[in-house]
């Protein structure tokens, strides 16, 4: 561990942890030592305030995580560590699969398949800003758009410290993106010898996702150098869908595509065609495979002189086995810290980050959709299929319609690409960080001043590859006529079902798929802060600086996609560069201090200038009050401004699509197939829109198509948060020897947020078309002539906003060291009281109450309550603890499904030999340890549970060895 000097130059000292904040996440509640309760306090820096201040009187709510605590999760991810603080709302992590398969998330945060994130107060990772060692961090990317946050699997797990995490909005102090919170990775600095650990994992029952993970680092100190390198590397494996019970059919608790969410793309093809003999519309699909051209008799198109069937729900294809429940990561890692006195007042700081990652994706075989019914948006929506073409069973072009062509005779043909393998996405991303401070102090008089400039350098590569796509010209020529199907073209065969499309068919269509992003930072900051004269109560602390940053970003797909010829999902090129200049002041007031009723009474009030290039100029101001009115108990609140201006990839990226797991209540809404009986109302609605008025029309697929972008008329988002709470530690628990620590602190937030930069919800207009007909929400809903949904407008706008309230009540309590053991209990909660998002309407607004919910896809729970607490023990050479984690039950928004409250149990002990000088520990644990399955929901988007709040199905063991020398 890092020296108490060192750790107080570079943030905050473990006092401030036990006696300040006290506010741990589950199992990385850190713990105070008792050259900790006994440490003086002093005035340092600490996130929230660029000010130096005693951190016992921390005017903001933060969490404190140190190394010891980060390594009692087990988790070899910091963004899964973070993602159970119960302020958090998850974000991207290794069991999102869907985002490399989906397409982009209509939220305008950029695909980042891979990518870790943290979300604070469920209003997107976009939202909080991350920071290492008080300075921005380059925002990821993996080659599937321009994320706006940071990759959190970017920063090397062996080089963290510790993590700060403001749990407040800090626009004044830092600038952009700091509306829910802030970050802040602290990064080893100071530290002599080698410091070494070695961790495996795995499902213990299915003997399945096995993580390996490894760090070591070495230090080297003189009087005025230190130098501290290292590496970490993780090798996390998969865990396939086909093998947990939650994620073996697209429905939860299904046992076959009966129990509904199958796919029509089947490998026996589903056809949906015009009889050549009278026109009627048949929906068909094969008996069985045939290996050239089918039977089809018009004159008895499902007899037994012809190869089709009818097709039923019970011929849909279960693409779910396919799926990845745990997604693979390899990370590679290494950094270097050097910090050397240039003299007595003048030091240089040098820190450098390079990481690797590879990681995958996987879906199953490639949906191959075409015909006018087709929704993809391209090429494939417009190929008519040759009568000459050898394997076309009925004797005429179907024909798709269109300028030039004859009028369509066919709807729809889907076709599951089976003998290309499924899907993959493998994404190949590099991260180099580097930063330099010169910092030093200089006296006024009496008085010292602080001072640092710093340079930030951060660059994101990412390549990605994806097999199983195919080229659409090219099977538009495989489907033509046959006279056209020359030189290496090979007619394909898109009607004999699984097996029928052979080597040299798949050859010439399917290409390997390309894709590639980058993203750049340059950030530069000056920053002084001091005492400018002295108070009754004590000096005035002022802080002030400037900041300059330039940030460029881009996205390339393969030309072939680029140019609307794949068959996933579309994208074209986009890139743009934003440049801000800032400026900030930070003032610091005591008013009143050991004083009758006002041991402590100061304020203190912050303003920063912002100038961005696209988006205008900006002033954010905040204020807060700290009160002591006796030594026990402390009183803050806080009020401040946000802002965000937007970013990269919402101003400037290219329409895309997302599949989105939706139900049209268009379909079928006269029950004919089982469903509900939709309202007259919605029934006429649906029929002025074009809906067959037989009622006939059942959504061909459960996922339907959202066109999502940038917008280069967005504005910034603008927000506004007050906080107030209060922290007790009474002096008398420790004074009669019942414990050694014991605090309370409660912290109440409201956050209102105004312009936020989000589309409106597919569902929404879907919903409010088919109950309202409101005019704008009808407008962004495309049918086709068959009353298909071909296509719902998700582009990015400044929204109404949301309106969010919530409780955080933190309790901490240690014993004195017994005969038995020292004891402590680290609970910590947090209560939404409030979430509401408010989204326009022709005439006025829709408010959509999230409290309590499950959005599903893009998916997100919103629980009324959740619950960290961790129970040690340790005794000479042993240590334990417990971690319990409860998330209180929520209700899907789409449905009536409810998803009940879940409590997981983790274990952990470890031991130090004393034989071996105390240089060694090994540790075991188990995360899951009741075997809790996650609930089962109907609307998210894979696996059937929500990946951002549940763990994957399975009781996690892990085997750890740490040493040091």
């Amino acid at each position: 561990m890092n020296s108490s000097k060192s750790v107080l130059r570079v943030g905050t000292t473990v006092a401030a942890l036990v006696l300040s904040e006290l506010a741990f996440v589950g199992a990385a509640f850190a713990q105070a030592t008792p050259a900790a309760e006994a440490a003086e306090p002093e005035t340092i820096i600490v996130t929230g305030s660029r000010i130096r201040r005693d951190p016992l009187e921390q005017n903001s709510p933060i969490v404190f995580l140190d190394k010891s605590a980060l390594d009692k999760t087990g988790l070899s991810s910091v963004a899964d560590i973070l993602q159970r603080l119960p302020s958090a709302s998850g974000g991207l992590n290794g069991k999102v699969n869907s985002s490399g398969n989906f397409g982009n998330p209509p939220d305008g945060g950029g695909v980042g398949a891979g990518s870790a994130e943290i979300d604070l107060r469920y209003l997107g990772a976009r939202r909080t800003l991350v920071l290492v060692d008080g300075m921005r961090f380059v925002p990821g990317s993996s080659a599937s758009g321009i994320p706006a946050s940071v990759d959190l699997n970017a920063i090397p797990a062996g080089m963290i410290e510790r993590v700060e995490v403001l749990q407040s909005g800090a626009s004044s102090i830092y600038g952009s993106d700091a509306i829910s919170g802030v970050v802040n990775i602290i990064t080893r600095e100071n530290q002599e010898g080698l410091q070494a650990s070695a961790q495996y994992g795995g499902y213990l029952s299915e003997g399945d996702g096995g993580t390996q993970e490894y760090n070591a680092s070495y230090g080297y100190k003189t009087e005025r150098t230190s130098l501290v390198i290292g590496a970490s590397y993780v090798n996390q494996h998969e865990v396939s869908s086909a093998d947990r019970s939650i994620s073996l059919f697209p429905n939860p608790g299904s046992t076959s595509c009966l129990g509904g969410g199958c796919s029509s793309a089947t490998p026996l093809g589903r056809f949906i065609v015009n009889n050549p003999v009278g026109g009627a519309s048949l929906n068909l699909t094969l008996k069985a495979a045939v290996a050239g051209r089918p039977r089809f008799d018009p004159a008895n198109p499902t007899g037994a002189t012809s190869d089709f069937k009818a097709f039923t729900t019970a011929d849909r294809f279960n693409f779910a086995p396919f799926n990845l429940i745990l997604t693979p990561s390899e990370r590679i890692g290494g950094f270097i810290s050097l910090k050397q006195e240039v003299s007595d007042t003048v030091n240089l700081r040098v820190k450098a980050i390079y990481n690797n990652r590879k990681s995958r994706n996987q879906a199953a075989p490639l949906p191959l959709f075409v015909g006018p019914d087709a929704g993809n948006g391209n090429l494939l929506d417009r190929i008519s299929i040759d009568a000459t073409n050898p394997f076309n069973p009925f004797g005429v072009t179907l024909s798709a319609g269109g300028t030039g062509n004859p009028p369509a005779n066919y709807a729809f043909i889907g076709r599951r690409f089976v003998e290309n393998g499924p899907r993959r996405y493998n994404q190949d991303v590099d991260t180099a960080y580097v930063t330099a401070t010169l910092d030093g102090s200089f006296d006024v008089g009496e008085r010292k001043f602080y001072w640092d400039v710093n340079g930030v350098y951060g660059d994101n590569r990412a390549n990605q590859t994806f097999l199983g796509n195919i080229n659409a010209a090219r099977l538009q020529q495989a489907l033509g006529p046959l006279a056209g199907c020359t030189g290496t073209c090979v007619p394909f065969n898109i009607f004999g079902g699984q097996g029928s499309i052979t080597p040299a068919q798949v050859a010439y269509i399917a290409f390997e798929e390309h894709d590639s992003s980058k993203q750049k930072l340059n950030d530069y900051t000056a920053n002084i802060t001091g005492e400018l004269f002295d108070l009754p109560a004590g000096p005035v602390g002022i802080a002030a600086g400037y900041e300059h940053r330039s940030q460029s970003g881009s996205f390339s797909p393969d030309p072939i996609v680029a140019a609307g010829l794949g068959a996933d999902i579309p994208a074209l090129p986009s890139s743009g560069k934003i440049r801000v200049d800032e400026f900030y002041g930070e003032v610091r007031v005591p008013l009143l201090k050991d004083m009758p009723g006002f041991q402590l009474l100061e304020v203190t009030g912050a303003a920063r200038h912002s100038s961005y290039s696209r988006s205008g100029s900006s002033t954010t101001l905040s204020g807060s009050g700290v009160w002591k009115p006796v030594a026990d108990l402390l009183l803050r609140g806080s009020y401040s401004e946000g802002f965000r201006a937007p970013s990269i990839g919402e101003l400037f990226g290219t329409p895309s699509r997302f599949d989105q797991e939706l139900t049209d209540p268009c379909s079928d809404f006269l029950g004919l197939a089982g469903g509900p009986v939709a309202s007259a109302t919605i029934r006429a609605n649906c029929i002025a829109r074009g809906v067959p008025a037989s009622g006939s029309y059942a959504q061909p697929n459960p996922q339907l198509s959202v066109v999502t972008g940038g917008n280069g008329n967005l504005k910034p988002e603008t927000s506004r948060t007050v906080v107030f709470g209060g922290v007790y530690s009474p002096s008398w628990v420790s004074d009669t020897g019942i414990a050694s620590l014991f605090n309370i602190e409660a912290n109440y937030y409201s956050i209102n947020l105004n312009g936020a930069i989000a589309p409106i919800g597919a569902d929404v207009l879907l919903n409010r078309c088919a109950t309202s007909l409101d005019a704008s929400s009808c407008a962004a809903v495309t049918r086709t002539a068959n009353g298909n949904v071909a296509q719902i407008n998700g582009l990015l706008q400044n929204i109404s906003g949301v309106r969010t309230r919530g409780i955080d009540l933190t309790v901490n309590y240690r014993t004195p060291d017994t005969s038995i053991g020292k004891f402590g209990l680290s609970w910590s909660n947090t209560f939404l009281l409030k979430f509401n998002e408010s989204v326009p309407a022709t005439v006025g607004s829709t408010t959509i109450i999230r409290k309590g919910t499950e959005r599903g896809s893009p998916d997100q729970t919103f629980p009324r309550y959740k619950s960290t607490a961790l129970l040690d023990w340790s005794l000479g050479n042993v240590a334990a603890s417990f971690t319990g984690r409860y998330i209180s039950g929520v209700a899907e928004s789409q449905n009536t499904n409810r998803l009940g409250s879940r409590f997981y149990g983790d274990i952990q002990a470890t031991y130090v030999p004393a034989w071996f000088d105390k240089r060694l520990a090994v540790t075991l644990g188990v995360n899951n340890v009741f075997d809790k399955n996650p609930p089962d929901c109907i609307s998210c988007g894979l696996n059937n549970f929500d990946p951002t709040t549940y763990d994957v199905p399975g009781q996690f063991g892990y085997l750890r060895v740490a040493f040091k020398m």
